[in-house]
């Protein structure tokens, strides 16, 4: 695993590399609840579709799927986000959360990128974080053994 982690002056970006076709790869990041959150609620892998989700009274947000190529590029835009830790009640609002899959050489790469997620945001730390554990750890898994480690059904 290749893994890198870095934050642009507007977008938060990690990426890794696995021994996987892009159709795997791709397979994997459709399928949220297995990497995410089981309790995720709508369809996740269709173009213009909706999905919910919720972390306890924590954080719920709403994406829609704003671009969907199979096998290459899968984009969220965040509409609705609730954090119960953030004065700010428009962190994520707007922004875009994309991941971008390149084949080359038997080997695949998966550049995730949470596109307007900045610095400055309240959310920050504690979102960098997380998306790191969910991309680097939890969808790594369910692509490379076929288990991911999401949030569990309540």
């Amino acid at each position: 695993m290749k893994e890198k982690t870095a934050t642009a002056a507007k977008n938060y970006t990690t990426s890794f590399t696995v021994t996987k076709s892009a159709k795997e790869v791709f397979d994997a990041v459709t399928n949220v609840r297995g990497w995410w959150s089981e309790e995720i609620e709508g369809d996740t892998k269709k173009l213009d579709s909706e999905f919910k989700y919720h972390y306890k009274d924590v954080h719920s947000c709403t994406m829609r799927i704003v671009e969907f190529v199979p096998g290459r590029k899968v984009v969220w835009l965040v509409t609705a986000n609730h954090f119960n830790f953030t004065d700010d009640k428009t962190e994520w609002i707007g922004t875009k959360i994309s991941f971008e899959i390149t084949e080359k050489d038997s080997k695949t790469q998966l550049c995730f990128t949470h596109i307007g997620l900045i610095p400055e945001y309240e959310c920050y730390e504690i979102c960098r974080n997380a998306w790191t554990d969910y991309i680097n750890t939890s969808l790594f898994n369910l692509i490379t053994t076929g288990k991911g480690k999401p949030n569990l059904k309540m």
